[in-house]
């Protein structure tokens, strides 16, 4: 296969599966055999190499920093601070609060304070730790209560990022017409994002003294005004272009190593890399909000919820980053996927001198759906009740309104979903002393032969908003070309949405294959060449940017056929593109070829799509349509606990979720497994270890995920219910698998033990009876 198109994007793909198809991503074989470029490979003759020089206090006021002994060091080629940005010394993706480089005081454990270009990066760590920064160390403010408070010094506010208001219905009217009520605090740890793919990039300055970036990224038209107003740039002298990103799950959506790079590179006039190692990437990203949350609930006797009240707080964190819309999002569902006339829900996000926090999959629902799962088996217990059947009771259908105000439109198959994971067989109960150890708790460390062995099963369901909310004119735009290529009908998808491992390339090609009739599909780089196709995040690329593939594949069609019908003196409405021909629609006879058709010319449209107009909801109240669709899904967990030594196993989990249409169902089942394990370590393992706003834990040594030996088997239940609003009727996946596996586990660990088990991650020593 010849391609000249670079392999950090995908080469042309020849199969001839379309939408619905599992089909091989372009960009799976050079990701198996090497060949793919990711940032950290990204190279260029003659590059230098940045290091960062970061804080090693929590808070401290800077009195000094001298540079002048590390740029005295052979090969050093630049030492930048705060003096050395010419622009805006401040970013953020919604407000502009986290500097550049630290210029009065720091504020988190690792934050930014110089950067050096070098000729290797030995030479930069070297010129880094030569750097005098003279610190006078302060009190780091670490609780969020103090913060709600208005009282953490340093920070805008008194340290309150945000304060979310639902207001729907009558709590009190609620309250008194409930039989059985619950009161009930939980907390929830901070998980790390903990992609494979460690933040990297590589900067050129080019002639017209602009800058080239070359990164990993989740959104680069977010990050191009960022980048340019520090850079005292304006857009058009800063070109992005997506590397191969190794993975993100939220972390990628804040600048990282995007400024420090193009200053280095602008001030040397030289290309810059920069790559972090394993342990400054744990300082150089956002990770998930640690949270608490009070649920209280209310049922009659038979079941019926008739309110809840839940506080939820959220530790933002150093910066704001994506705090505000996060404890937005984990506010408008902390009810859960619930019918519930009466709903008070105050939302709280904080600043903090912890390390900063932002988007990460789920975006505020994995700590909110936690909560509201946890609380719903505690009252089912209250109740006497099956914790599936109060689910079922409850669980949302299509009119029914949110707490929110907003009616639910589309499909909530929430009863189907249920009742797959409620048929589904359990798996046998073993005898545990004959099995493999590798199935008992403890894996191969042998610890136990199953005394004291006990097994649970739990359930959690979870439901989330599809694509940007609240107002938002969420857009993808995509450009289709069409032209002929030996002789054969080829197309070119150039958009630039992310590509960060969820297989978004392949389903711009699938389209066009099914859309155009064409077997070969190119894929350019994806850039800030062509307008915004918004971020990868919030389940929503594959909806918008299918949107716009379409629409341009459509309007490409649309002219192709109008072409055809003036060659051929046909009705352009009597014809129909089949493959590489042009049929009549009626009899299906070939009328004429594509190539004839095109001969030496191309077709090339472009088309933004919009996803259905929302609405702010009211500070007040948090009434308001805000959200374009909702999506579903629900897990079982099995658990084996020795109760003894406090060691779990998952036996097996079981995931049913909605998907609308599944484009690509293997993708869609990669998707329901990884979030389900990313979920997993949540439960039992996962949590950076943060003591006085210090990280303890920044290493895959230290910091726990699962692997193949933990792992269950999962079983998938892929239900397609399709959208109105959507191309094909699909809805997002990529989120929904982290919302109820956690708490799924965490009820089975209940189940199991009994206790009420409050916090997540589950430590061995909670489990001993």
């Amino acid at each position: 296969m010849t391609t000249t198109l670079p392999s950090r994007t995908a080469p042309p793909t020849q199969q001839a599966d379309g939408v619905g198809s599992s089909t091989l991503r372009p960009d799976g074989i050079p990701k198996v055999d090497g060949s793919f470029i990711y940032s950290s490979d990204e190279y260029h003759e003659g590059a230098l190499w940045g290091v960062t020089l970061r804080s090693p206090h929590p808070r401290a006021r800077i009195a000094s920093i001298d540079t002048t002994t590390a740029e005295g060091i052979d090969g050093v080629a630049a030492v930048l601070t705060h003096l050395d940005v010419p622009g805006s010394k401040t970013y953020g993706m919604i407000i502009s609060d986290q500097p550049v480089l630290a210029f009065d005081e720091v504020r988190y454990q690792g934050e930014p304070v110089a950067v050096v270009a070098a000729s290797n990066p030995e030479v930069a760590r070297r010129a880094s730790n030569l750097i005098q920064v003279e610190y006078e160390e302060l009190a780091p403010q670490t609780d969020p209560e103090v913060s709600i408070a208005g009282k953490a010094e340093g920070f805008p506010d008194g340290g309150l990022v945000r304060h979310v208001k639902i207001r729907h219905g009558d709590v009190e009217a609620g309250r008194r017409a409930a039989d059985v009520v619950i009161d009930e605090s939980f907390e929830i740890g901070t998980q790390d994002p903990a992609f494979l793919g460690p933040e990297s990039g590589l900067a050129v300055p080019v002639g017209d003294g602009g800058v080239e970036l070359y990164v990993s990224s989740q959104h680069l038209h977010h990050d191009q005004p960022q980048i340019a107003a520090s850079l005292d740039l304006p857009l058009d002298k800063v070109r992005l272009v997506l590397s191969g990103v190794g993975g993100a799950f939220g972390g990628k959506e804040d600048l990282n190593v995007h400024i420090h790079a193009c200053l280095l590179a602008l001030r040397t006039g030289r290309p810059v890399r920069m790559v972090y190692n394993r342990e400054e990437s744990f300082f150089g990203h956002v990770h998930r909000h640690p949270a608490t949350a009070r649920v209280e609930l209310g049922a009659t006797r038979d079941g019926k919820l008739v309110f809840s009240k839940v506080r939820l707080v959220l530790d933002g964190g150093a910066y704001a980053s994506q705090s505000p819309r996060v404890i937005g999002n984990g506010s408008f569902f902390a009810g859960g996927a619930y019918d519930v006339a009466n709903v008070w829900i105050d939302g709280y996000a904080t600043y903090t001198n912890n390390p900063p926090c932002g988007a990460m999959r789920g975006f505020g629902l994995v700590q909110s759906i936690y909560a509201i799962e946890s609380a719903i088996d505690r009252l089912a217990r209250e109740l006497g009740m099956d914790p599936l059947e109060l689910r079922m009771k409850n669980a949302l259908s299509e009119g029914d309104v949110l707490p929110t105000g907003q009616a639910i439109d589309g499909p909530a198959p929430l009863q189907e979903l249920l009742t797959y994971v409620k048929d589904l067989p359990l798996p046998d109960a073993s005898n545990p002393a004959s099995v493999d150890p590798r199935a008992r708790p403890g894996g191969l460390g042998n610890t136990t032969r199953g005394e004291g062995m006990k097994r649970g099963v739990g359930y959690a369901l979870g439901m989330k908003a599809i694509g940007f909310s609240g107002g938002a004119d969420d857009t993808s735009t995509a450009r289709v070309t069409m032209w002929i290529r030996d002789g054969e009908p080829v197309a070119e998808v150039y958009c630039a949405a992310a590509e960060l491992g969820q297989g978004i390339v392949a389903v711009e090609t699938q389209i066009a294959r099914t859309e155009l009739g064409v077997s070969q599909v190119f894929l350019p780089d994806k850039d800030t060449d062509i307008a915004d196709p918004g971020a990868t995040s919030a389940s929503r690329q594959t909806w918008m940017t299918a949107g716009s593939v379409v629409a341009a594949c459509e309007l490409v069609r649309a002219e192709l056929l109008d072409r055809a019908a003036a060659l051929i003196d046909e009705p352009a409405a009597e014809l129909v593109l089949r493959g590489p021909n042009i049929c009549d629609a009626t009899s299906g006879r070939t009328l004429i070829d594509v190539a004839e058709v095109l001969g030496e010319t191309t077709i090339s449209h472009e088309y933004t799509y919009h996803h259905r107009k929302t609405y702010p909801i009211d500070e007040e109240t948090g009434q308001g349509d805000a959200h374009p669709a909702f999506a579903y899904a629900v897990h079982r967990a099995v658990v084996d606990v020795d109760t003894e030594l406090g060691l779990v196993r998952v036996v097996e989990m079981a995931s049913a979720q909605d998907v609308g249409k599944a484009i690509n169902p293997v993708a869609v089942e990669g998707q329901m497994e990884g979030g389900s394990v990313q979920g997993l370590g949540l439960a039992i393992m996962e949590e950076l270890d943060i003591s006085d706003g210090r990280i303890r834990n920044p290493s895959f040594t230290d910091y726990l995920i699962p692997t193949m030996l933990d792992v269950p088997p999962i079983k998938l239940k892929v239900f397609e219910f399709p959208h109105p609003d959507s191309a094909y009727g699909l809805n997002g996946v990529g989120e929904l698998p982290n919302l109820s596996s956690t708490p799924a586990i965490l009820n089975a660990l209940r189940d199991a033990t009994g206790l009420d088990l409050p916090r997540a991650p589950v430590r061995p020593v909670d489990l001993i009876l």
